[in-house]
């Protein structure tokens, strides 16, 4: 009994010692910034809110990464923005064109916006908008919490210039967030090669 009781103890030490590692990478992604020249600007979408196309509307989440890269974008007016999200099964629209609609009405020029609408993870919003554009120097735009794997995928795209604009996260509304993110970072480093 006493050997199952240091076998437990050990277990669940390591799956501490393995979340505490998870959690300080995921920390390291706050601190990035942007490039001066990038080649693309790339948002990563996020739910999207309302019950049909008329009406849809980005979650808090999604909005605060669209707000914190208008100032970016209008800064970079020559760089193309792709806005990359599809539909999940409880969303009344796609992800991209619930971002371009919100960038239209901010004033974000229409020709300066590609549509990236069929990307259900991460790993395929970085894919996927390769295919649309070709690009060295991408800069990234992600909740704090989400940048890390972000930059992890899209060096592991073969992308080796990139950067980020992270959207601040507010706790203890997006602790849910930072939970799912351990355990898709966990996922990622393991098998999203």
């Amino acid at each position: 009994m006493h050997w199952l009781k240091i076998t437990s103890l050990s277990i669940v030490s390591f799956g501490f010692c393995i979340l505490l590692i998870l959690g300080l990478l995921i920390f390291t992604g706050k601190n990035t910034q942007p490039t001066d020249k990038p080649d693309a600007i790339l948002i990563l979408g996020a739910r999207v809110l309302g019950t049909s196309k008329e009406t849809a509307l980005p979650s808090r989440v999604l909005q605060a990464r669209l707000d914190v890269a208008i100032p970016y974008i209008k800064q970079h007016p020559e760089t193309p923005v792709i806005v990359s999200g599809g539909q999940g099964a409880d969303e009344p629209a796609t992800e991209a064109a619930v971002m371009k609609q919100y960038l239209l009405n901010k004033g974000v020029p229409e020709k300066q916006i590609l549509l990236e609408n069929r990307a259900t993870r991460t790993k395929e919003n970085i894919v996927n908008s390769q295919k649309l554009l070709s690009f060295k120097r991408l800069v990234i735009v992600t909740s704090d919490f989400h940048m890390y794997r972000s930059q992890l995928l899209a060096n592991r795209a073969g992308i080796s210039n990139v950067s980020g604009i992270t959207a601040a996260s507010s706790f203890p509304k997006d602790i849910k967030n930072f939970g799912r993110e351990l355990l898709s970072l966990g996922y990622a480093l393991l098998f999203d090669w």
